[in-house]
C-alpha cells in the first residue's frame, strides 16, 4: 500500500467523501486471481482500521476480456454484493458494451475478438470461432454464448451504472468531456474518452476517478485519479482507498501475466 495523504501543509483540504470509506478498483480484465488477492488486501485494510459505516466498493468497469477469468470476475463481484460486507457499485466499461453488442449483433464478434473477446467466450465454456471473419461461426458462437451465460451475469451486464458520485468524487470508466457538466455527459464519452480528458487540466466539477487508459502507475492530479495499471498484462491490479483524510493506493501483484 502507498498513500497520498493531506496534511497541514496542503493549501486545500482533501476532497471529501462525506465521512464514507470508499475503495475504487481499476480495470480487472479477466484477472480473477488478482481481484481475489486485492479483495483480501481490502479486507485486511478494513480490519486494521474499521470505518464507522459500511465501506463502499466501486468497480470502474472492464471486468471482461483479455484475461482468462472473466466469468469468475463477475462471480466475485456478485458474491461481494451478496455477502454485504461492503456496499458494491459496479460501473459499465467499454468492454461490457462490446459484450452486449455481440449478443445483439453476432457479426460484431470479429471486432470484439481483436480486443480480447475470445477470452471471455472461453471463460464461459464457449469455443471462439477459429476464423475471425466467418459470420456463420460467429452467429453460432453468439447463440451458444446466450445459452450458456447465466441469467445473473446477463442481468449484471445490463444493469451496470455509467457514473456514481460520493462527496467530492465522481467515478466513471473512461473519463468525462471537459467543459460539459457531469449531469450532461454522454455515454460514449464516459466509456471511451481518452485524449481530450487526459490532456485537460480540469477542474471537472468533481475529482474524477477512472480507469480505461493503462499506465505503469496510478495517475494522480488534483482533479483526477487514473487506476488502470494494465492488470491483464502487468499482473498489477490497483485500487484506491478514499476517505476524508486522503487517498491510499492498494495493489495486488502476481507476476504471471495473463495469456
Amino acid at each position: 500500500m502507498f498513500s497520498r495523504l493531506f496534511g497541514k501543509k496542503d493549501r486545500a483540504a482533501p476532497p471529501s467523501t462525506q465521512g464514507r470509506r470508499v475503495y475504487a478498483i481499476g480495470d480487472v480484465h479477466g484477472r480473477d486471481d488478482l481481484l481475489d488477492a486485492l479483495v483480501r488486501e481490502i479486507g485486511r485494510d478494513v480490519a486494521a482500521a474499521p470505518p464507522p459505516a459500511q465501506p463502499l466498493v466501486i468497480f470502474l468497469g472492464d471486468y471482461v476480456d483479455r484475461g482468462p477469468g472473466s466469468a469468475r470476475v463477475v462471480e466475485t463481484v456478485l458474491r461481494l454484493r451478496d455477502e454485504n460486507q461492503f456496499e458494491v457499485r459496479a460501473l459499465k466499461g467499454n468492454h461490457e458494451e462490446a459484450l452486449l453488442r455481440f449478443l445483439d449483433e453476432p457479426g460484431f464478434g470479429s471486432t470484439w475478438a481483436e480486443h480480447g473477446g475470445s477470452a471471455t467466450l472461453a471463460s464461459y465454456g464457449v469455443r471462439p470461432p477459429a476464423t475471425r471473419t466467418d459470420p456463420v461461426a460467429w452467429a453460432e458462437a453468439a447463440q451458444a454464448f446466450a445459452a450458456t451465460l447465466p441469467a445473473a451475469h446477463l442481468d449484471f451486464y445490463r444493469r451496470l451504472d455509467l457514473m456514481t458520485e460520493v462527496g467530492d468524487y465522481a467515478f466513471v470508466h473512461a473519463g468525462v468531456r471537459p467543459g460539459v457538466a457531469l449531469a450532461h455527459q454522454e455515454e460514449r464519452d464516459l466509456l471511451w474518452i481518452r485524449g481530450e480528458f487526459l490532456q485537460a487540466t480540469g477542474p471537472f466539477g468533481k475529482v474524477i476517478v477512472h480507469g480505461h487508459t493503462p499506465m505503469e502507475e496510478p495517475q494522480v492530479t488534483p482533479h483526477r485519479l487514473g487506476l488502470d495499471t494494465g492488470a491483464y498484462a502487468t499482473g498489477v491490479l490497483t485500487a484506491v482507498r478514499l476517505d476524508d483524510e486522503g487517498q491510499r493506493f492498494i495493489q495486488a501483484r502476481i507476476n504471471r501475466a495473463a495469456a
